[in-house]
């Protein structure tokens, strides 16, 4: 995407859940990905794969029986050594903004619209005086697109789009360099996912230094902002494409990558065979061979992420000469 440095730059994150019995349950295993800046890398996969830990462990909100390791680098910060003093005075809302899953459950509900954009603007911006503060939440309403008519109603009062883009405007306060969306469209009809991430790309295209790492079971989403496609199955990073040819001609090379994009209704809407191996009791060869037809007794040995696709058995890649003809 560009030679300068990543705003966002992650090397063997893992983490670990310890449970009762002394049983582990490996949430995330290993990931490598960069965002860069002017970027929107998509992280799918289905529900349990563990995009939404990777998310946590980036803003330090893991739970108490979490143990991580790897790095992540947002500029100079190691994200994974940061304390959660860092975290709350430098991190949330001025590096990371972040757009939960839910919102609704993340506002305030005895508190209007107004008043979390006025004490968020107050928070993280030079912002003083009562009309100044006023004038600076309408205008971040205005940059999430939603409406200044809204803003003294409370949050119970809102749609869930309305709802949405409260959050997205929250988020979006801090002009922070990294913005982590967090399934930002679930429960939204289509017209509504389609405005959601197009106010998102929007904050990422102006001026080429920020970046966006989207986590999605929305393919249809993913398709529209992503610049690349980071796949995740079983807490392991199993792809990394560009978004063009993953939902192209080219298509994606790993098998499981394929199942998905073959499970969508407006392709050849076939499931994908079998159930996701528990993350407590993860086999020691690919995970994704129960389910797979291109299996052999390679797979009982891990497959390294090479040339972007971690498999032994991944698809051709699809040249122009083969599409031509």
């Amino acid at each position: 995407m560009t030679e300068r440095a990543p705003v966002l730059s992650v090397r063997g994150l893992s983490v670990r859940f310890l449970m009762p019995g002394g049983r582990r349950v490996a949430a995330v295993t290993d990931a490598h990905f960069d965002v860069a800046p002017g970027e929107c890398l998509a992280l799918i996969g289905e529900s349990g794969c563990g995009k939404s830990v990777l998310a946590s462990a980036l803003l330090g909100l893991l739970p108490g029986n979490a143990q991580t390791a790897g790095r992540a680098l947002l500029g100079d910060l190691d994200l994974l050594a940061a304390d959660e003093r860092t975290f709350a005075r430098t991190v949330r809302g001025r590096l990371i903004g972040l757009v939960p899953q839910s919102p609704a459950a993340h506002l305030t509900p005895v508190r209007t619209n107004r008043a979390h954009l006025e004490e968020t603007v107050a928070e993280l911006t030079e912002v003083r005086g009562r009309t100044a503060l006023r004038e600076a939440a309408e205008a971040a309403a205005g940059r999430a697109a939603f409406p200044v008519t809204h803003l003294d109603r409370h949050p119970h009062e809102l749609s869930g789009g309305l709802a949405q883009r409260a959050a997205t405007a929250l988020a979006l306060v801090g002009d922070a360099p990294l913005l982590l969306a967090d399934e930002p469209t679930t429960g939204l009809d289509r017209d509504l996912v389609d405005r959601t991430v197009d106010e998102l790309r929007r904050h990422v295209d102006q001026g080429g230094s920020r970046a966006l790492l989207m986590i999605t079971h929305d393919l249809a989403a993913a398709e529209r902002i992503a610049d690349r496609v980071a796949v995740m199955y079983a807490g392991r990073i199993v792809e990394l494409a560009d978004a063009a040819a993953f939902f192209g001609a080219a298509g994606p090379r790993h098998p499981y990558s394929r199942g998905l994009l073959d499970a969508l209704p407006d392709r050849a809407f076939a499931p994908i065979p079998g159930l996701p191996p528990e993350l407590g009791a993860l086999p020691e060869g690919c995970a994704f061979a129960a389910r797979c037809d291109r299996a052999s007794d390679a797979c009982a040995a891990l497959p390294p992420l090479r040339d972007t696709v971690a498999c032994h058995h991944p698809h051709a890649v699809l040249t122009e000469a083969a599409d031509r003809a």
